[in-house]
């Protein structure tokens, strides 16, 4: 004898003539009418460049010229326009350009990853001309000559891309921002051509280095090696004329104060810091002590406290990246004391 079928503990239908209804929907945010997929995050920490100090082989690389500015995310939005910071301080009205420009994108919704920058006569990038531009170091200013060259598209008309690879994102990318524009927002183009020879290139014309990243890479905040970055670094003898004094620090050098020759005098050209061994700094110590100055060798108006003045006969091998607008070295880090005989002579700044 066949069983009837069990009862179902729940009836399908209240009544029998009753409709059929799925679950109600979660209230649509009307800041985001057009957003069907994935919700547009507030911020997404930035991926980071790895540094290197040659670049990578293989045909899984791309790469592109890296920019000396600031690193911006340009959130595109129904309710208006955004500028983050890379640590995700609006400065969405420090930009101006940038602002009008990306509100002429053809786009509802995305977020440009990139770096703002403002170019010199020769077109590279310059960020003591970008701070310059900003008002100083610590100023509120606006800058209007800013441009931001775009290389990622991490978010668009409501699809999060962090997790395609960079090629379909880049592809997306440059529909969006044609290569070629003169406008605000422009292009990071990819360079075709092997690493070495592109390195050796943007050396030899001045500019900061280049970026290479993985083509199958998805995106990955803080620094997992799918970007690398690879300088060219500048290297040149600067006189030390004084040292901060640390007990905090290696041999008791919180930073060495440097100096150029301009013309027939020595000029203050700032100081550095890193770059120090224990040992190293122990001796440098015990060196300069020997040759204390009652006074400063340059005209120094900066607010370091104690200083410890010395006769300008040692000359350091210093490498640095830049120089600033104020014509102090940027990135600086001591590399050891040069020889005379190993071309003690002092930079001369033009």
């Amino acid at each position: 004898m066949t069983k009837p079928p069990r009862k179902p503990a729940k009836p399908l239908l209240g009544e029998a003539e009753a409709p059929i209804r799925s679950r109600p929907r979660k209230k649509r945010d009307p800041a985001q009418p057009q957003l069907t997929l994935d919700p547009m995050p507030a911020r997404i920490d930035p991926c980071l460049a790895l540094l290197k100090p040659r670049p990578p082989k293989g045909r899984q690389w791309a790469f592109e010229v890296k920019w000396d500015g600031y690193r911006l995310a340009v959130h595109i939005e129904p309710s208006g326009v955004r500028i983050l910071t890379r640590g995700g301080h609006d400065w969405t009205g420090r930009f101006p350009a940038i602002l009008t420009e990306a509100r002429r994108l053809p786009v509802s919704t995305a977020i440009l990853d990139g770096e703002a920058v403002v170019f010199d006569e020769q077109g590279r990038s310059d960020f003591g001309r970008l701070q310059q531009s900003l008002g100083g170091r610590g100023g509120k200013g606006m800058s209007w000559e800013a441009v931001f060259m775009a290389f990622d598209l991490l978010y668009f008309d409501g699809r999060d891309l962090t997790e395609m690879e960079l090629t379909a994102r880049r592809h997306l990318l440059e529909g969006l921002v044609p290569a070629g524009s003169e406008e605000a927002i422009r292009l990071s183009e990819e360079i075709e051509a092997d690493g070495e020879t592109f390195l050796r290139i943007a050396c030899e014309h001045g500019l900061e280095g280049i970026i290479a990243k993985d083509r199958n890479s998805t995106y990955r905040s803080g620094r997992p090696g799918d970007w690398l970055k690879i300088k060219c670094i500048q290297g040149d003898g600067f006189a030390i004329v004084g040292y901060q004094r640390s007990n905090a620090a290696f041999g008791n050098i919180g930073a060495l104060l440097l100096a150029a020759r301009k013309g027939g005098e020595l000029v203050y050209v700032g100081s550095v810091g890193t770059g120090f061994k224990a040992d190293e700094a122990m001796k440098l110590r015990a060196t300069m002590d020997k040759i204390k100055a009652t006074k400063p060798a340059v005209k120094y108006s900066g607010r370091r406290r104690n200083l410890i003045w010395i006769k300008p006969k040692l000359v350091a091998e210093i490498e640095y990246r830049a120089w600033t607008h104020d014509g102090k070295l940027r990135h600086a880090s001591y590399k050891g004391l040069r020889e005379e005989q190993d071309d003690a002579s002092i930079f001369e700044l033009e």
